[in-house]
């Protein structure tokens, strides 16, 4: 399932990456701690965390995660966005928790 599919399905909004919307979904990962993310996150993986800063948006290259999903309505602040549109990270945004939105994205994925 593509990054996009999940958005749709969860109705999650874009605040940056767009050009990233069709990489595929391996798994999910749920963690604010950067290093600890960094350490553990899988590539292919969909992030959930609170974090909407450019460290994060280095951590997500790095583990090659497929997307960031700011969580409980977590504010990206302009310098993240500005690079997560350069390196084609796609960024969401939810109401939801992260166990809400990990519990929804179970649902979807194989």
């Amino acid at each position: 399932m593509t990054v996009k599919e999940v958005a749709e399905k969860l109705d999650l909004s874009l605040l940056a990456g767009e050009d990233g919307m069709d990489r595929e979904i391996h798994g999910c990962y749920i963690g604010d701690l950067l290093s600890w993310v960094m350490a553990r996150a899988s590539s292919g993986d969909i992030w959930l965390t609170v974090m909407g800063n450019v460290n994060a948006i280095a951590v997500a290259a790095l583990t090659d995660a497929a997307c960031i999903v700011l969580t409980e309505s977590a504010p990206l602040d302009e310098d993240a966005r500005t690079r997560a549109q350069q390196q084609g990270i796609p960024v969401l945004s939810t109401e939801m928790t992260a166990y809400q939105a990990a519990r929804r994205i179970a649902e979807l994925l194989p």
